[in-house]
């Protein structure tokens, strides 16, 4: 019986996994139309009457500014749940202690969310990079004489994914006759980063007050590629520190089975008994929060 009551929470659990990959496929599919419809809209040519329309249309809805594609981390409940069914399974098959239960459940909740973070910040690393580069190609094309649309379309050929999205819908939505300022607005709170706040910013005032476009995405260029050398240096330095950690918390490990190899039994009922193995269940918890602890001071906000 508790067996299949393990497979069918793992079971469950694939079950959720399965139907959340295919609504991100489906929703890709939804992305990918939207792009495809918005490039056919830009071959056709508007007429005049559609045009002052169009200039002449109420401010959009809330939803409607905000846009479809939002930078989330969509996958920041899988560490919790993963660490409860790991807990499940020691207690239900294998039938350890309590103590060691939630320790097991934490621990593996703990370092999976951190690995989940570690996700997150390198996708937002690239969408800042791949940011840097499309804002020299829009330098270029501007400075050619091209407008702020085409310096946006040659921008969102030659990049790639994830930021291709973004741009798609960015340039998508000017061609469908949205008020430009409102896109623009909205690109910096479906990114609440703070070089998409500064390039959007640039967008926005270049369309209120106008002015020399490429010089002001010049220098948004250099900051952000400043930003991003900073980080990468202060990475660098904290990673001293973080290796430093790693080995001292591997070193117990390694005292501990050196212990275990000389006196089994000792070991074994200093394992087994009650004041045991809440110290042991306690030195794993603090472990795993002292990781999570370093890595969030260790995060550079500037």
């Amino acid at each position: 019986m508790v067996i299949v009551a393990v497979i069918a929470l793992w079971s469950m659990i694939g079950l959720g996994g399965f139907m959340w990959l295919r609504l991100s496929d489906q929703r890709q599919r939804t992305y990918e139309r939207f792009a495809q419809a918005t490039r056919n809209v830009a071959s056709q040519t508007l007429s005049a009457g559609a045009i002052s329309q169009a200039s002449d249309a109420d401010v959009p809805e809330e939803s409607d500014i905000h846009g479809i594609r939002r930078l989330s981390r969509n996958w920041i409940w899988l560490p919790w749940v993963i660490g409860i069914a790991v807990a499940a399974t020691a207690w239900l098959v294998f039938r350890w202690p309590v103590q060691y239960v939630v320790a097991i459940g934490a621990v593996v909740s703990l370092l999976l969310s951190q690995l989940e973070s570690f996700l997150h910040t390198r996708h937002i690393a690239i969408l800042e990079r791949q940011l840097a580069d499309a804002i020299d190609i829009m330098v270029g094309a501007v400075s050619a004489g091209a407008g702020v649309g085409p310096a946006i379309d040659a921008a969102t050929v030659e990049t790639d994914r994830p930021l291709k999205f973004y741009l798609e819908e960015l340039s998508g939505r000017i061609r469908l006759g949205d008020e430009p300022l409102m896109v623009f607005r909205s690109l910096a709170d479906r990114v609440p980063l703070e070089t998409f706040l500064l390039f959007a910013s640039s967008l926005a005032v270049h369309y209120e007050v106008g002015g020399r476009l490429a010089p002001t995405l010049a220098t948004v260029g250099r900051t952000i590629r400043d930003r991003i050398e900073v980080t990468r240096r202060i990475q660098s330095n904290i990673s001293q520190s973080q290796f430093s950690t790693l080995a001292i918390l591997g070193l117990v490990y390694l005292i501990a089975f050196i212990v275990w190899r000389n006196g089994p039994e000792p070991m074994r009922e200093f394992v087994t008994s009650t004041v045991g193995s809440w110290f042991v269940a306690g030195s794993i918890i603090m472990q795993a929060v002292g990781i999570v602890w370093m890595n969030l001071i260790s995060k550079p906000k500037f």
